[in-house]
């Protein structure tokens, strides 16, 4: 399992193991605490958390917003979960 967090310092999304206690950001450099960091999403495969990083930056910036509200986390999870169980 990984867990999709964000940089505290460059706002860049970024994938960790979910037993990981600290990440290097791939941009800023700057020393992540994983048990610190808000999570996004949890997801199963590494692959899968690239393409969400890389769909979530895209959403953001084309609405121009900084980050996801508390009601689209909820929605992105609950969104997940429904593909998850679609997928069996």
């Amino acid at each position: 399992m990984y867990l999709i967090i964000r940089c505290g310092g460059c706002r860049t999304f970024t994938y960790v193991d979910r037993f990981q206690q600290w990440k290097l950001c791939p941009c800023c450099g700057e020393t992540i605490s994983v048990p610190g960091s808000p999570v996004y999403l949890e997801v199963e495969e590494f692959t899968m958390a690239e393409n969400i990083i890389t769909q979530l930056q895209k959403y953001l910036d084309t609405s121009r917003k900084k980050d996801l509200s508390p009601d689209e986390i909820t929605a992105l999870r609950h969104q997940y979960a429904e593909w998850l169980r679609s997928r069996v």
